[in-house]
């Protein structure tokens, strides 16, 4: 089937929603192949195992006991978001008095989005998105051992994909990302002593996370497991998760958040102009969502009366009192349904405004631990990859007496997260020239001159990636890499094996 221009870039865009190291096209990725075959047959051991971990909408969500496919398929008759029941489905549970962490129903993440799948006018169309990640992948010699089907590097089993509930807490997220890791390592670990002899306990991953996704890595770096204090403190900047991680990237990640994220929790989001909007009540029960909000500090969100006066987001009564996304009256219908015992209107409104609460309070805690300016231990490595060509929106003007709202700025980015946001820079009011600092430290920034979803397509991005996971490793580390593998296979071999067997890289 030929689909006209315009669809065809859409739906390559939507495949590109599940973030990672996503939608490389294959093009781009077989014409690096000249550059990077020698390298890509280098074995296992020479190089480190890599988890990709995607953003908001890139795990699939179905029903625990039904296997009923929630988040997955793009289909506006059976899983409009606008229809009560669906809405019901998709949305994070609500319960007065109950903490977040507790709230639990029973959609579960199923695997990381390696097909989604769209009916427009009643055809099924079929996006292969993963396959084309793994293609991107294969070039430099990763395989996911879990997808047998794609056979891209059949001596190779070092490529794994976290997938998770994109709508929790991230710092749910983290704890889960732990877990994986350690599983991952293990199997790392069997697969170097059963194909090279090699006992390896210290396994470090080379992690690749898109957008939300880099906000799970980057807690999960700083802080390992541990929670958010409940009395408002900080965790304890420990470094745990980087014990794990030798190179961190990060691509289009929003750490100072996105002026975008406020306009869908107040408007809904729209993927497309032939599929359903995504309404404010259900993106707004999601703990997630309010975590990628931008930081009060920034100054991004003003009054009209007075444009001098900073709105805190992150107080509660300024979207109780403006009636803003989740409570929005328009958005009543949909509440009934996520609220099936809640008797009257009032009853909802206090149930969904305690909900929002607790995500604003909780949000807010995230950003302090992931805002705390630290220089990262030695040995772990954080490169960003961000788009700088797009208009993106940045301010948003509220009028504060009809909650009405406009979105008068932009600046440079990738139609989504700000340049400014990725890199992560602050400013320093009341000095002139304003000053400037950056909390991260990066290793390296690399701008690429596409969107959000079209960053980990480029070539730019594609060149460089398996560069910096193929290309980068110290040369005394890798001399200390072969020279226990030579050591252990003459114990194997009760034997030296002859100098030109050792392998190199070419």
């Amino acid at each position: 089937m030929l689909l006209s221009p315009r669809y065809r870039s859409l739906i390559v865009s939507l495949g590109c929603l599940i973030g990672a190291i996503g939608c490389a096209g294959k093009r781009s990725a077989k014409d690096l192949g000249n550059i990077y075959d020698s390298l890509a047959q280098a074995p296992d051991y020479e190089r480190n195992p890599v988890i990709v971990i995607p953003g908001i909408l890139g795990s699939r969500l179905v029903e625990a006991e039904s296997r009923r496919v929630v988040w997955g398929t793009i289909d506006s008759r059976s899983t409009n978001p606008n229809d009560p029941e669906i809405a019901a489905l998709l949305a994070s549970p609500m319960v007065e008095g109950a903490p977040l962490a507790s709230l639990r129903d029973n959609v579960v993440s199923d695997g990381p989005l390696d097909r989604l799948k769209i009916r427009f006018l009643g055809i099924p169309i079929q996006v292969n998105a993963y396959e084309d990640i793994l293609v991107t992948l294969g070039v430099g010699g990763y395989r996911d051992p879990s997808r047998e089907e794609v056979q891209y590097a059949d001596d190779h089993y070092n490529c794994f994909q976290f997938d998770f509930d994109w709508r929790r807490d991230i710092t749910e997220s983290v704890v889960l990302l732990h877990e994986f890791i350690q599983q991952q390592a293990a199997i790392s670990q069997e697969n170097s002593k059963r194909r090279f002899g090699i006992d390896n306990p210290d396994i470090k991953f080379d992690i690749v996370a898109h957008s939300m996704g880099s906000l799970v890595l980057r807690y999960y770096l700083r802080y390992g497991t541990q929670p958010l204090p409940e009395d408002g403190s900080l965790p304890e900047l420990t470094w745990e998760g980087a014990k794990y991680v030798e190179r961190a990237i990060m691509i289009a990640p929003p750490n100072q958040g996105s002026t975008l994220t406020l306009k869908e929790l107040l408007a809904g989001s729209k993927f497309s102009s032939f599929l359903p909007i995504y309404p404010p009540a259900v993106l707004g029960t999601m703990p997630a969502v309010y975590q990628l909000l931008p930081r009060t500090r920034t100054g991004l969100v003003v009054q009209k009366q007075d444009p001098s006066k900073t709105i805190d987001l992150f107080d509660p009564t300024v979207w109780e009192e403006l009636e803003w996304g989740l409570t929005a009256p328009d958005q009543d219908e949909l509440l009934q349904a996520m609220l099936p015992d809640a008797p009257d209107r009032e009853t909802r409104v206090r149930i969904a405004n305690e909900h929002r609460r607790k995500c604003l309070i909780r949000a807010k805690k995230l950003h302090a631990a992931l805002d705390l300016p630290a220089t990262p231990p030695p040995g772990l490595q954080l490169h960003l990859f961000a788009g700088s060509s797009e208009p993106t929106v940045e301010k948003m003007v509220v009028d504060m007496d009809t909650g009405d709202f406009e979105f008068p700025y932009m600046a440079a980015g990738d139609g989504t997260v700000t340049r400014t946001s990725a890199i992560m820079v602050e400013e320093l009011p009341g000095q002139q020239p304003v000053p400037r600092i950056y909390p991260i430290a990066w290793n390296s920034k690399t701008f690429i001159p596409s969107d959000h979803l079209g960053l980990t397509r480029h070539p730019i991005f594609v060149d460089n990636v398996l560069s910096l996971l193929l290309e980068s490793r110290d040369a005394a580390d890798l001399a200390a890499i072969r020279s226990a593998y030579a050591i252990q296979s003459m114990r194997q071999a009760d034997a030296p094996p002859p100098l030109e067997e050792l392998p190199l890289i070419r």
